[in-house]
């Protein structure tokens, strides 16, 4: 029986929760999510997850901070100056800001807080900190 390994191309459906069973991702009502299994294309418990599958096995997977988006980085929290933003945009809690950093990666700042004239953006991936919960199923190894 074919199984999945490193450098196989796969095709997973899959649902992703957080621990109090909030949905926060699914391909279930779209295609399943087509992915090289250990090319960095997705979270590395995800690529691990999948090692081993056959077609049409299901199994449910918990990964822990280190193996999704990495720990909360405080240190990833900053003012900013709102002279830094277009003319006439004021910052509101929640939005989201794409940037890149010095190598050209992109980089996703959302604003923490707003007011008084101070602006504070947290470059951390909105699900860093986060233990994640995954129903997986093996649709396919292409």
């Amino acid at each position: 029986m074919l199984t999945v390994k490193a450098g196989s191309t796969v095709k997973i459906h899959y649902t992703g929760t957080f621990d109090d069973g909030e949905v926060f991702d699914s391909s279930r009502e779209t295609e399943p999510l087509e992915f090289e299994v250990g090319a960095g294309q997705v979270i590395p418990g995800f690529d691990n997850a999948v090692i081993g599958m056959s077609v049409g096995e299901a199994k449910q997977v918990r990964l822990l901070e280190d193996e999704a988006y990495g720990p909360y980085n405080q240190e990833m929290v900053f003012d900013a100056d709102p002279d830094q933003f277009e003319e006439g945009l004021t910052p509101e809690i929640g939005q989201q800001f794409q940037t890149e950093m010095e190598d050209g990666t992109p980089l996703l700042l959302t604003v923490k807080s707003a007011e008084s004239g101070k602006i504070v953006l947290d470059a951390n991936h909105p699900m860093a900190g986060k233990v994640l919960n995954f129903d997986l199923e093996l649709m396919v190894i292409v």
